[in-house]
């Protein structure tokens, strides 16, 4: 029975630390979304900018279009309708 006690709370402990190990992970994570997000931006614009289609720019980045187009509107660019499809 003590053997078996000590599998069940060893066993415990190991599942808290996965816990505690996941939610630093998702911690950090949640830290470099916007860094990430300012670099997706930042390539999507240069992607427009170097020929792009709005809707091929959406489809890689898996935003929808009118997403693209606020990124695109946010820092200045104005998408026209030549490059839109």
């Amino acid at each position: 029975m003590a053997g078996d006690l000590e599998a069940a709370s060893e066993a415990y402990r190991a599942a808290l630390q996965r816990v505690q190990d996941g939610l630093a992970e998702v911690a950090s994570a949640r830290a470099d979304v916007p860094k990430v997000r300012e670099r997706l931006a930042v390539a999507i614009v240069a992607a427009y900018q170097n020929g792009a289609r709005v809707g091929e720019i959406a489809r890689v980045a898996g935003y929808g279009r009118e997403q693209v187009r606020r990124i695109l509107r946010a820092a200045g660019v104005e998408s026209g309708k030549t490059g839109d499809a």
